[in-house]
């Protein structure tokens, strides 16, 4: 019989953390010991989860192309190989026409990411073709610490030049000169700060743009005309934009609209009614955002006109520029709208067949292209690639993205669900099972995931892995809490600093009406969530731990309260305007109340599994070894408890597909294991 690892007791009122030590070897010790408990407690699941690897894996092509991405006078696509972890990057000769076909006697291997990884950890950052299509940029991060190295390959001759500069962020913006390039830098709390201009073949790179405000992060890209340089430089709660002609690199960057507190704006730039011009999303009028244009020649905020006024009830996520039409990506009733402004035309929004769904553009193409990808899945349907044509409104689906072996949407129902919350808000939920399973109306093993933070959008999404849970029987669904930007930035607002706890009050009210509508019971109920979400599952576990079996927490962000403490942990400063300062009193009791680790105590817990990233530079590891630690010391029942660190692997878990797949049909295991469903 294995035995849970004990950590050792330091005084203070920090037991744990002497856990933080990331060097030293007893720290190592203590982590290696409790990935070796996981394998022994799930020991006897060993073969149930490489069964459920296989299938998972046997539902996914494993060698497939790509929808090829035209531009200019080439194809750009990806290709996945049986056997391969990741995709190789490629191109060929564009077809005349409209043809997407690709000529694989013609094409050029761009870059082999499984050649670069040797079987360690990789993940690719930039990946940016030059205007000429003569150079291809690239950025590889080798440990999960989400560190880059910049590279710069001359697709001619296929010589690469590793560019000599540290802390890089992995971001590689070309000038239209091509061979200027753009890039960012990293402080001592891993916040992009710097912006420098490199020219290849010169030593060397000029720092153009230093952001000192700890809140804001500095991002560069190219506009939607391809005209011109932006950067972004944006905190929680405030933007500032600045720019720069793509054809003068050389030039120095000026300012739109100096920063306002709480006020966020967005420029791209492209063409209306003939005119060269910036397009803004700025929420000076409202908190939903209205649209503002402005001419290329005065772009300064005393000059923007409105075009689109703000609506209380409609949010305006995002504006997509084309050189005929405006897409407008909008949030109404909790999904996701698509309106077309197409130029002498009235707008029109898009027809779509699921009452619960996920839609954003995939890729606006060429600025001049009379057509738009839309990326559209549900919990019941697979991705599709849709063609949008700009001027007559038509979809055409170009690529479902393939499920292996006998699979039939239709066996899925869908369902979008609303529970109350104790305030009496109306809080959606998305659910999905097989049809027969909802039909018994029988309580069936179901599974909660939630997320509740940053304003991000948990809008419905298909996935391979999730099949070998419904098809043994499971309701999957999703709480779509305060907190996040599901119903708008209202709904955002309403769910963090001093609204925090509504977003945990919303995810035990989506559990229980679980619970109420005989969907599942509490002996048959799980729940998870990641990094943020991680948070939310420790709250909820400390607040209500009787209505669940199960909890799954990935890289969770449980230890806030002391993290939030520390300015020089990376993101902890721009942190401040999602949690609060705890420097101020109120604040620090205010997070003390909630915070995961703070609140563990002598009560019963249902069986927890905890991951963590040894390298992950936004979670740091030591919080779910502290949590699980402290729950270990504290809690009064006998269920499992196990935490997993990669110690290879950053906040996105291991690098490669397989490895990926690996460590979901683990999690499956560990929750058919507690829940005893069948196998």
């Amino acid at each position: 019989m294995s035995h849970a690892p004990v950590a050792r007791l330091e005084p203070g009122n920090d037991p744990y953390r002497w856990l933080e030590n990331r060097d030293s070897a007893e720290v190592l010790e203590h982590l290696k010991a409790e990935n070796a408990y996981l394998e022994a407690e799930l020991a006897g699941q060993a073969e149930l989860r490489e069964q459920l690897f296989q299938e998972i894996k046997a539902r996914i092509r494993e060698t497939d192309l790509s929808l090829p991405t035209p531009w200019g006078p080439w194809l750009y696509y990806t290709r996945t190989t049986a056997g391969d972890e990741y995709p190789r990057h490629y191109r060929c000769p564009r077809p005349a026409g409209d043809s997407l076909q690709v000529d694989e006697s013609a094409e050029q291997l761009l870059l082999d990411p499984n050649a670069l990884a040797g079987g360690g950890y990789l993940a690719l950052g930039a990946f940016n073709v030059s205007p000429d299509h003569s150079k291809l940029a690239y950025s590889l991060d080798t440990s999960g610490d989400e560190i880059y190295q910049l590279y710069v390959q001359d697709l001619a001759t296929g010589a690469i030049t590793a560019l000599p500069f540290d802390d890089c962020d992995g971001s590689l913006t070309w000038a239209n000169d091509s061979q200027t390039l753009f890039f960012a830098t990293l402080d001592d709390t891993h916040r992009p700060h710097q912006l420098y201009r490199h020219r290849l073949g010169r030593d060397g790179a000029e720092r153009v743009f230093e952001e000192s405000d700890g809140r804001f992060f500095l991002h560069c890209y190219r506009a939607s005309s391809e005209r011109q340089l932006v950067i972004l430089l944006g905190s929680k709660t405030t933007s500032e934009t600045w720019v720069l002609d793509a054809e003068q690199p050389d030039g120095a960057f000026r300012c739109l609209a100096p920063r306002e507190e709480d006020h966020e704006y967005y420029a791209d730039h492209g063409r209306l009614d003939g005119e060269w011009t910036w397009l803004i999303r700025s929420n000076q009028s409202g908190i939903n955002f209205a649209l503002y244009a402005a001419s290329e020649a005065a772009p300064e905020r005393p000059h923007w006109r409105e075009l689109i006024a703000h609506d209380p009830q409609v949010m305006l996520e995002s504006v997509t520029l084309n050189r005929d039409a405006l897409i407008l990506s909008l949030r109404e009733g909790g999904l996701p709208v698509l309106e077309v402004r197409a130029a002498g035309q009235a707008p029109t929004r898009l027809q779509l067949p699921d009452a619960a769904y996920s839609l954003h553009v995939q890729d606006s193409l060429e600025f001049h292209s009379p057509v738009i990808r839309l990326r559209y899945e549900a919990l019941n349907r697979p991705a599709q690639i849709r063609q949008l044509d700009l001027a007559s409104g038509a979809q055409r689906v170009l690529k479902e993205t393939p499920v292996e072996g006998p699979f039939d949407a239709e066996a899925y129902e869908s369902r979008r669900l609303w529970a109350r919350a104790p305030d009496g808000t109306q809080v959606p939920i998305s659910l999905v099972a097989r049809r027969e399973v909802l039909a018994a109306g029988q309580p069936a093993p179901a599974h909660l995931y939630g997320y509740g933070a940053y304003g991000e959008c948990l809008d419905p999404w298909f996935s391979h892995a999730r099949l070998s849970l419904l098809d043994r029987g499971f309701v999957f669904a999703i709480a779509h809490v305060r907190g996040g930007g599901e119903l708008g930035e209202a709904w955002y607002r309403a769910g963090k600093l001093a609204h925090k706890q509504n977003t945990f009050d919303d995810f035990i009210a989506c559990a229980e009406h679980l619970l109420a509508e005989g969907l599942s019971s509490p002996a048959q109920l799980s729940i998870s969530g990641g990094s943020a979400g991680g948070l939310l599952i420790g709250a909820v576990l400390n607040q209500r731990p009787e209505l669940f079996a199960a909890a799954i927490a990935d890289v969770p962000f449980v230890d806030v309260l002391n993290t939030m403490q520390n300015p020089d942990l990376p993101l902890t400063v721009t942190e401040y305007d999602e949690w609060g300062d705890p420097n101020d009193p109120e604040v620090f009791a205010r997070i003390q109340g909630y915070a995961p680790y703070e609140n563990v105590r002598a009560q019963a817990y249902p069986a927890i599994l905890a991951v963590a990233g040894y390298n992950d530079s936004r979670v740091q590891y030591w919080e779910a070894a502290k949590w699980v630690a402290k729950l270990r010391a504290s809690k009064t029942d006998a269920h499992l408890l196990l935490l997993k660190t990669d110690l290879g692997a950053g906040h996105g878990g291991m690098s490669g597909r397989y490895q990926a797949l690996k460590d979901v049909a683990l999690e499956y295991a560990f929750l058919l294991k507690v829940l005893n469903s069948p196998a």
